[in-house]
């Protein structure tokens, strides 16, 4: 990246034409590699925590595991995705200052999301504490809403854990210091399983040390980086310290975390209200068990183009903070285009494995048949979320989110679950029904996102971003 020089008006924007050269291609598709792999991999190590302790609950029992499967869907829905989403404004704030070099900020605005967030968790922690009650009255059978919500209260300790360490992962991302972030995630897995071994087979705890192994585990990732950003000279202007400054300017945080989480929110809640409706189908035991396969093996593929989306938001941003809107437009069109050679690899495994794949979470016939079946229908919705994820990732970088959350809102509600409803319920498609209606709404998610970025004006970005980070009270440097 050019420096800026002094001659140079402070919100100046490079307009260097797209650069879309084979030589300028080959070097943004490397760049995005060296992002886009690692956190892949981080993704998956991260993601695998609570799943983990799920497995672990799950040779305890059928009411453990019952339990502990509704108390991860209830903490996932209520706390984890909101506390993620609104962390994702730092992508934008974090990636924009670092590319215009106003690297002082971005220790600043981790602190204010941290502040932010924390306030947050208050409202998440109360209605954890109160999950048992709540899902009484929800109609849950009484002693799985028990286990449920002991394993919800247990899990509070994980809160103060997950805050500044959700934080912490775009702090070091925004720097393109992905590597770091990878072997963390690395290490803290794997003494999630050793912790998981010790406290719910050990000590005895069952569900409740499976609970409490996730805010351990979340603890010992988060002392890395902190460890790592104390000692690292890649971090020595972007982190020196805690500042006053921190709770200044939270009404400009909030603005963008709150779209940020609903961004974030609506999809992941749309997932979730199909398991739910699968409840209520026609032999529910069999179309709640065929929802969940793939609702995993969807997400678990999904941290493929999870990684490129991360990736092309972090470039965006920090192209777009550097004022040159010609290299943030090259990334995206390159990210999109590697999305879709991944992506149809991807779909083409799946194809093959749809026989055999259903073998990896039951031995029953009817439901490896089943899968069977409705693959065709999750190939597509893995690709179209793919292009999604990566598109979503230039309005993170370009600090769009709440066009984000609007798409979200009426691609899914307006368009997706009611097709699901009316495909499951009124024309008996049942699961198959579910899916191919989210995968409507998704389709349209695909469609408004393509129009937005081939109208977007990167120039007017560039000096949008400009402006969000020079409009900071801080110095500029």
């Amino acid at each position: 990246m050019d420096d800026t020089t002094m001659e140079e008006p402070l919100l100046a924007v490079r307009h260097v034409g797209d650069g879309a050269t084979p030589a300028a291609t080959l070097v943004e598709v490397k760049k995005l590699l060296r992002l886009a792999v690692p956190l892949m991999v981080s993704f998956l190590l991260r993601n695998a925590v609570q799943t983990l302790s799920v497995m672990f609950v799950g040779h305890l029992g059928e009411l453990q595991l019952a339990g502990v499967s509704l108390a991860a869907s209830l903490t996932n829905v209520t706390g984890f995705s909101l506390l993620f989403g609104m962390a994702s404004a730092l992508d934008t704030l974090n990636g924009q200052a670092y590319g215009a070099r106003q690297h002082g900020m971005l220790g600043v605005d981790v602190q204010r999301g941290m502040v932010v967030l924390a306030v947050a968790c208050v409202p998440v922690a109360l209605l954890w504490a109160s999950a048992g009650e709540i899902l009484l009255l929800f109609g849950q059978d009484p002693d799985i809403a028990a286990e449920a919500g002991s394993y919800a209260r247990w899990l509070l300790p994980a809160l103060a854990a997950y805050v500044p360490l959700t934080c912490a992962f775009r702090f070091t991302q925004a720097q393109g210091l992905v590597v770091p972030l990878m072997a963390s995630s690395a290490v803290a897995a794997a003494a999630h399983v050793a912790m998981c071994w010790a406290l719910v087979f050990k000590a005895g705890m069952g569900s409740k040390g499976a609970a409490l192994s996730v805010a351990v585990t979340y603890m010992v990732n988060l002392s890395i980086l902190v460890l790592y950003v104390r000692v690292s000279k890649a971090c020595e202007t972007t982190w020196t310290g805690f500042s006053m400054d921190a709770f200044t300017q939270l009404r400009r945080f909030t603005d963008l975390a709150v779209p940020s989480a609903m961004m974030v929110c609506l999809e992941w809640w749309s997932f979730e209200i199909l398991v739910l409706l699968s409840g209520i189908l026609p032999n529910p035991k069999l179309e709640t068990s065929i929802l969940s396969i793939g609702f995993n093996t969807t997400s678990m593929l999904f941290m493929v183009p999870r990684g490129f989306g991360s990736s092309l938001s972090t470039r965006v941003s920090n192209e777009l903070g550097a004022g040159q809107s010609g290299a943030a437009r090259l990334a995206a069109r390159v990210a999109v285009a590697m999305t879709v050679v991944v992506g149809l690899v991807l779909v083409a495994a799946l194809m093959l494995l749809r026989n055999v794949w259903g073998y990896s979470f039951s031995n029953e016939q009817e439901v490896v048949i089943y899968i069977a079946r409705i693959m065709p229908v999750l190939a597509v919705s893995f690709f179209v979320d793919g292009l999604n994820g990566a598109l979503s990732g230039v309005l993170t970088g370009c600090g769009k989110q709440n066009i984000g959350a609007r798409v979200n809102l009426g691609a899914f509600y307006l368009i997706g679950i009611p097709t699901a409803v009316l495909l499951a319920f009124v024309l008996h498609l049942n699961a198959v029904g579910l899916w191919l209606g989210i995968v409507c709404g998704s389709i349209s998610k695909l469609g408004v996102l393509l129009f937005i970025t081939l109208r977007t004006n990167w120039g007017k970005e560039a000096i949008k971003a400009k402006e969000r980070v020079f409009g900071s009270s801080l110095p500029t440097e």
